[in-house]
Parts: structure tokens; sequence; C-alpha cells
């Protein structure tokens, strides 16, 4: 596989590969659900997670297609926490919640600062809320949304991987060291931080890919995560299209993933889940899958290793 094009691959280049959005009303999130998660306990819960309808974040990373179901424009003030009552009032009662807003939580273009106190009061009653951001968005914002909650609050940032080369292309506008001080800002007022990390990001052969997500488990833990979640990365958002098509890009395997789990399981420094969303398209073996589907599901609640799949396939 050839490295990396000539094309510089920045925002234009990536909007310009894009096809449309998904249609979506700003009062009501786009996804809802509840799904089991081992806790920072140990124990296995119930996690309500809200996809929050919201704003298109302003860094368009080569990888993302959490951008479809976003809007053009900042959605009026409210709207979020008519959102989140709106899939609260429709999902059981659960100890703790997911808001995800496909960007950074903590960017006021997306979420008004003038809307925390009403989220809290809509929160309050969970032990713990999880929220996602760009480090560009680690300050003072976190601080507030942390003093109106009464749950502990954890954020979930997109460390990708420490590649050297791989990182910069991925249009993130950030680096490692913007990482690690995030980290370290959200420890030192008792937050506790998430890393999600890309399994076979563009430009990597499958043994790389392998490679530098184990590489990426081992520099998130360093700076003091509290977990980790690996998430392979999928075409379809028209420029990883582009790039399978110029041979930049090709989706990893499920038996990668297992690799890269077994991996993060055996250092013991904090929990090491997979990100099964679509998990079926890393497999062209249907003999294995779902027998390799739940092996992933018990790593992720277990954190132990479960015996491998006797199977013949390639991927």
């Amino acid at each position: 596989m050839s490295k990396f094009p000539d094309t510089q691959i920045d925002g234009q280049w990536i909007l310009s590969k894009r096809g449309g959005k998904n249609p979506v009303d700003p009062l009501k999130p786009y996804g809802y659900f509840i799904e089991k998660e081992r806790t920072v306990s140990g124990a296995i819960e119930n996690v309500s997670t809200i996809l929050l309808t919201n704003s298109e974040c302003p860094f368009r990373c080569l990888m993302c297609d959490l951008w479809k179901n976003t809007t053009d424009e900042p959605i009026p003030e409210g709207s979020i926490p008519a959102q989140i009552e709106f899939a609260l009032s429709k999902l059981p009662v659960t100890k703790h919640l997911k808001l995800y807003n496909s960007g950074s939580f903590f960017d006021n273009r997306a979420i008004p600062a003038n809307d925390y106190g009403k989220i809290a009061s809509l929160v309050n009653h969970f032990e713990t809320v999880i929220v996602e951001s760009h480090p560009g968005f680690i300050n003072e914002n976190c601080l507030l949304f942390q003093h109106l909650i009464k749950p502990e609050l954890h954020v979930a940032i997109g460390l990708e991987t420490v590649h050297p080369e791989v990182l910069p292309r991925l249009n993130k506008k950030m680096d490692l060291a913007d990482f690690e001080r995030s980290v370290r800002f959200l420890a030192h007022h008792g937050i506790s931080s998430r890393a999600f990390i890309l399994l076979r990001p563009p430009f990597l052969s499958e043994p790389e890919g392998v490679l530098w997500a184990k590489k990426s488990i081992d520099y998130a833990f360093g700076t003091g995560v509290s977990s980790a979640t690996i998430i392979p990365v999928r075409s379809g958002n028209g420029a990883l299209d582009a790039l399978t098509a110029g041979n930049y890009f090709e989706q990893p395997g499920i038996k990668s993933l297992e690799n890269v789990i077994e991996y993060g399981i055996r250092m013991n420094a904090g929990p090491v889940f997979a990100d099964l969303w679509d998990i079926d398209i890393f497999s062209s073996c249907n003999n294995c899958l779902v027998m390799r589907k739940k092996r992933l599901t018990q790593m992720n609640l277990h954190q132990e290793i479960p015996p491998r799949v006797n199977c013949s396939c390639t991927l």
C-alpha cells in the first residue's frame, strides 16, 4: 500500500467528498438506547446513551462520519435540554448516562453554557455522566458544568493514534501534547477521562494498524486516562471511500480488533473496550461472526480473555 497521497487533505478536500446529511429535528436526539457496560467500579450495569442532534463539529476529521446527523447552523438555546428530556422520558431509569453530541460538549457553539443549568437539573439523578470533547474545548466550561451537576463527570477525548505521521493527517488539529494537557487538566480537577483510539486509520497496513493501536493504548494509559475504547475505522463518509479508491485505506478485520483488545486487557492498566457499532462490516466470514461478536462483548463486560474462536477464515 502506498503511504501518503500527494493531495493536501484538509477540511475543504474532506467536504468535497461528502454526500448529503440525514434530516434531523433540533428538538429531538437522533438516537437513544440502553446498553450494558462495565463501570468504573467493575460492576456490569445499564448505561443510557443519548445521541444529541447538534451543529456540525468545526474540525472535520478525516475519519469522522458523525456529521451525517448534524445541522449546518447552531441550534437554538434550550434545544439540547429539550432533547435530553425527550430521550429520558422514553428510556428506563439507569445509574449512568452518556451525552454524545457529534462534536464537543464544551463547545459553546454546540451547547451554550446557558443550557448547563437546565441540563444539570435533568441529569442530577444519575451517578455518572459521560460527555465527549476535543482537547481544544477542555477549559473552564468543563469546570462550570462539573460544578452544576451532582453526578461524577467523565470526559471522553479522541486520541485517535500516536502515529507521528498519521495523526497530523487526520485534520483533527491537535497533537499529543494537547491530549496530555487535557487529561492532566481534567485530573487536576477530579474529572476522569477516557480515550478513543482508532484501529487502522488511513495510510496504515493491517499489521501497522494493530501495532499503532497498541502503542496508542500504552500512551493513553501513560497519560492517566481511566479507560480506552478502540474504534475500528469504517468507510462510508466520502473521504475514506476516496482514499480506499486510491489504495490509501482499508477497513480493519475483526480479528485485529480482538488482538488489540486482548493486548489492552493484558496490560491491566484500566478497562479497554471494543466499539461494536457496525461490527458486522469488519468480518467477511459468516461462520464465525456471531461467535466473535459474543467474544468481544464478553471481553468488554468482564475484561477477561475467553478462548479464541476456532475458524479457518483469514479476516
